[in-house]
């Protein structure tokens, strides 16, 4: 019985051991998928900046409006928002991995989706908005479109 008794007890030390490694394991691999997970965001992120920042200069004049730019921009703009809330499924509060993303994402991830469409809506329209030769909304269409992304920021982007 003794024997026995030892025999279990050096069992449940080498389970717990090896239990323990394998939970370090995970957690690594967790980091190493949330620094992913939080590349790819930011990704397309500084895809969408690249993309609406000359939208905005001509909205303020700062450049001329370009028919052939805005619709390029918005046909991207459309298909990256299209992206978001793919690459936020992996929740990576906890993890230890720095990004800009408020806690908020996940605790209203209707809200945060609905703002993601909110931007492929807006996108669409300025894409019919230049498609139809509207010039004189061009201004509205690329500002509606940047008011989705400010809306966004203000609830679910740390500063």
């Amino acid at each position: 019985m003794k024997s026995f008794t030892q025999s279990l007890a050096k069992c449940t030390l080498v389970a717990a051991l090896l239990g323990a490694s394998s939970i370090t394991v995970a957690a690594e691999m967790s980091v190493k998928q949330a620094k992913s997970a939080v590349e790819f965001r930011q990704s397309i992120f500084q895809l969408l900046k690249s993309n609406i920042g000359p939208l905005g200069a001509m909205a303020k004049g700062r450049i001329p409006m370009n028919e052939a730019v805005i619709e390029t921009n918005a046909i991207r703009m459309e298909q990256l928002s299209f992206m978001i809330t793919d690459y936020f499924k992996a929740d990576t509060r906890g993890t230890g991995v720095k990004s800009g993303s408020l806690d908020k994402i996940w605790e209203d991830q209707a809200g945060f989706a609905q703002k993601a469409q909110d931007l492929s809506t807006a996108s669409a329209a300025l894409l019919a908005t230049v498609k139809a030769k509207d010039t004189a909304n061009y201004k509205s269409a690329i500002g509606a479109v940047g008011k989705t992304c400010k809306a966004c920021h203000d609830d679910y982007k740390a500063d």
